[in-house]
């Protein structure tokens, strides 16, 4: 769904091949027999952009926790069963290592039953971890931060660790694209850039809105529209605002911005943060996203602004040399340490 958890896949792949490991991609939703992938897929970009509180319905009754008998994925992930044990047989795997959610479902559906003979290990990238990342069937699970680490032991009873988040290597502190962004950033008019984020998909809450509000209190919005390229159009034909398409340097535009204005604490989160950016968390998208926002702020690694006035009161203390030094400092304790190759060469031996 989307393109983090595509990108978290290749960064781990890249690290296993530099430590002299081989890595295949498997898409999940591929494994579903009768396109039922691409529908699945379909639909959750359809109410994601169309119809939000659908998709916040589905999260409460799928995803959250709660007392008494709770629908899953099971019968769906049951249908990829068989392709998975094939392919794994196919490469002769060493272990899985699933980077979604219902591929940790189906995996550790299989180690429990005895249907996968490989250790599985997932690596979660939610900062909120609902439920479906989590089954007692497999064996190991990685973490952002040792504390969701912790809270994932307590409630497994399963080994957790905390890997950091699986970013490459150009995501850090003074890119070399951050000069070419800041001399394409600067606006006559001396307006500071802000760059919002609404994913590969382009999808977020009133971001024409968002867009007015920062040109109005006097920045430049510089909004990624992934490869939506109808918003944007739209958002190009609104004065002071700079809509642009999907972007190669991303550390070199982060770089360059007072903060990142963030919908969905994932990945473009994380790679801010590591860029030395700082993020607020603003009108997330349902779900995982509202949550994952919230959270992120709780553990101090950003900021999250309710309204209209607490955005700008957050971007006015950045813009002025607010609490980006301590906010880093805790990036860089609770983030930035771990390792992942490490645990998975010892998870197969």
């Amino acid at each position: 769904m989307g393109s983090g958890h595509d990108a978290v896949a290749t960064e781990l792949a890249r690290r296993l091949g530099v430590a002299g490991h081989e890595a295949v991609h498997t898409d999940v939703l591929e494994l579903l027999p009768a396109r039922i992938g691409a529908g699945l897929r379909g639909f959750y970009h359809a109410t994601i952009r169309h119809a939000p509180l659908l998709y916040a319905g589905i999260y409460a009754a799928f995803f959250r926790g709660g007392a008494g008998p709770q629908p899953g994925s099971a019968p769906l992930v049951a249908l990829a069963e068989d392709r998975l044990r094939q392919q794994v047989a196919d490469s002769h795997a060493d272990a899985v290592v699933p980077v979604f959610h219902l591929a940790a479902q189906l995996t550790g559906r299989m180690r429990a039953r005895g249907r996968l003979t490989v250790p599985s290990a997932v690596v979660i990238t939610d900062f909120a971890v609902h439920r479906q990342w989590l089954h007692r069937g497999n064996d190991l699970n990685l973490c952002l931060t040792a504390q969701i680490a912790r809270n994932v032991r307590h409630r497994l009873g399963r080994p957790a660790l905390a890997c950091g988040p699986l970013l490459p290597d150009r995501f850090r502190p003074q890119p070399p694209g951050e000069a070419y962004w800041r001399q394409r950033l600067t606006a006559d008019d001396g307006r500071r850039p802000v760059l919002m984020s609404a994913g590969a998909w382009g999808v977020g809450s009133r971001l024409d809105a968002t867009a007015r509000l920062l040109v109005g209190a006097g920045y430049l919005p510089v909004v990624l529209c992934g490869r939506n390229e109808r918003m944007r159009r739209l958002l190009s034909k609104m004065p002071g605002t700079l809509a642009m398409g999907w972007v190669d340097d991303m550390p070199g535009l982060m770089a360059a911005c007072v903060a990142l204005v963030d919908n969905a604490a994932g990945q473009t989160a994380l790679e801010a943060l590591a860029v030395g950016v700082p993020v607020v968390g603003y009108r997330p998208i349902p779900g995982h996203g509202a949550e994952g926002a919230r959270r992120m702020a709780a553990l101090g690694l950003t900021e999250y602004a309710a309204d209209s006035w607490r955005l700008v009161q957050c971007l006015d203390d950045l813009a002025s040399g607010g609490p980006v030094p301590g906010r880093r400092a805790v990036a860089d304790r609770c983030l930035f340490q771990g390792d992942a190759v490490g645990p998975l060469e010892r998870l197969c031996t």
